[in-house]
């Protein structure tokens, strides 16, 4: 999007300041003239502690409250969002049910994942049910700038806007300055930063828990905690059965397509489709890959994996093989330099490459630009490479989330269902604290009770009836004396 001159100091606090929008999260009814009081006040406490900011360009920004990039794209990040809230009817049920005792009033939640409609569904809900609310994006390139400057407008404190390369931990840390007692993330970003340079506001007891959406944020968080250095209880959201089985298979599959065909335009059908790992997002992308007519290659080094690709109808081989027959390269593995120099050589004329893993690690662009003699942007989120041996290849969304930075994320029904473990979450968080209850320091689990509920409410929202087992049915299960 175009860039804009940033608003004056008065315009964007009285933006701030206004509650209408507000008041739709919250349920307060607060005048405009006391918002701008508190919010002057605000800045003029926190602005002589926050460091600048390294990039220099035009933003709507006012310090230790929020930096975005135009205030003016507020407008169209409202329907934006209002849009996602009409297809995410479990979260608007959970929002309209605490939204009336706010259990999360008093609590501080840091949250650091990308900024899209959906993703303000779930913000403007914590908000509902009392949270104080602060945001970060977790990748450079997924924010979208008009979903941040309606949430600044709503009166989030939100830092992120689209490409900011070298200022994405400039703004996770200012989320970490309203010390929150709770931390949201997709990455484990925000998470690994208050371990490594906050510890004193876990120490302090001030921090009390937090989640985690993503698998490879699991994966580090299971390390921290293995090596003996995590230092608060965390949720793995992204293990809910509600959560990766549909986010991280269907969710992914359709948003990597659609990521693709916008950055190229290309035909998917009787292209040779190389997915490397076949895990849950792998699968989901090969699935729909498939689906549009592809011939799916398979990458892997788990035998379990690799087998199932097998008896979806998929090939499987290395990727060195893979690489001198694909027409299109995806990987989906968490795990860096899985398409390397070697393979960058002997790849095919006008070969796609793309990642829809969480890090851009999986395709090492470093080892690319060394054999490449040349390097232009041929379309949006589209960069050809020539190579010293003549070929051309194409990277997508410079080797990160492709679904994300070159289409709008996952599509807001999945979403429906990973937010609300977020925001159930959350509630598990805050009223064990209430009750004094001591969470073990480790990654817990999301109880199959919850995974139950959100499941049936989904259901009962698409109009859907399940079966329901008898008493007969129920004993004849637990009877080990019953024989055939």
């Amino acid at each position: 999007m175009a860039r804009r001159k940033a608003k004056q100091a008065s315009e964007a606090e009285s933006a701030l300041a206004t509650v209408s929008k507000a008041a739709r999260m919250n349920g307060t009814a607060t005048t405009k003239k006391a918002g701008r009081k508190r919010t002057t006040a605000k800045k003029t406490t926190a602005a002589a502690k926050i460091p600048a900011k390294k990039a220099r360009g035009r933003f709507s920004e006012v310090k230790g409250r929020y930096c975005v990039r135009d205030m003016k794209l507020a407008e169209e990040g409202h329907k934006l969002i209002d849009w996602a809230e009409s297809h995410m009817p479990v979260l608007m049920k959970l929002r309209e049910k605490y939204s009336k005792t706010k259990p999360l009033k008093g609590y501080t939640i840091a949250g650091c994942l990308h900024v899209t409609k959906e993703t303000a569904v779930l913000i403007r809900t914590l908000a509902a049910a009392g949270a104080k609310v602060t945001w970060s994006g977790c990748n450079p390139l997924s924010t979208h700038d008009a979903v941040a400057a309606a949430l600044a407008d709503d009166g989030i404190s939100i830092y992120a806007w689209y490409g900011n390369h070298e200022d994405f931990y400039w703004c996770i840390e200012r989320t970490i300055d309203q010390k929150p007692h709770l931390t949201l993330d997709d990455g484990c970003d925000l998470i690994n930063t208050v371990h490594e340079k906050y510890q004193h506001i876990v120490e302090s007891g001030q921090v009390i828990g937090g989640t985690e959406e993503t698998t490879t944020g699991i994966q580090r968080l299971r390390a921290r905690a293995e090596a003996g250095q995590l230092l608060y209880p965390v949720i793995a959201v992204n293990d809910a059965e509600t959560k990766w089985d549909f986010d991280n298979v269907y969710g992914t599959g359709q948003s990597t397509i659609d990521g693709i065909i916008r950055a190229t335009s290309v035909m998917i059908a009787g292209k040779n489709f190389v997915v490397a790992g076949h895990g849950h997002c792998g699968s989901g992308v090969a699935k729909r890959a498939k689906g549009l007519g592809a011939n799916i290659i398979c990458t892997e080094v788990k035998a379990t994996a690799a087998l199932k690709a097998v008896l979806e109808g998929h090939e499987i081989m290395p990727m060195d093989k893979a690489a001198k027959v694909g027409d299109i390269f995806c990987t989906a593995t968490g795990v860096k330099d899985v398409i390397r120099k070697k393979h960058f050589l002997s790849m095919k004329e006008g070969a796609i490459v793309c990642n829809t893993g969480h890090y851009d690690a999986e395709i090492n662009l470093v080892e690319l630009g060394e054999v490449a003699t040349s390097k232009r942007t041929i379309r949006q989120n589209c960069e050809e490479y020539t190579l010293q041996n003549g070929r051309k290849i194409y990277i997508l969304a410079e080797g990160r989330l492709v679904n994300l930075a070159a289409a709008e994320g996952h599509p807001s029904e999945v979403m429906d269902m990973s937010f609300a473990n977020q925001f159930m979450s959350h509630l598990r968080l805050a009223e064990a604290h209430k009750k004094g209850e001591q969470l073990a320091i480790e990654v817990l689990d999301i109880p199959e009770e919850q995974d139950q509920f959100i499941a049936t409410t989904k259901l009962q929202t698409l109009g859907s009836k399940i079966d329901k087992l008898t008493a007969e049915q129920l004993s004849y299960i637990s009877d080990y004396n019953a024989g055939t």
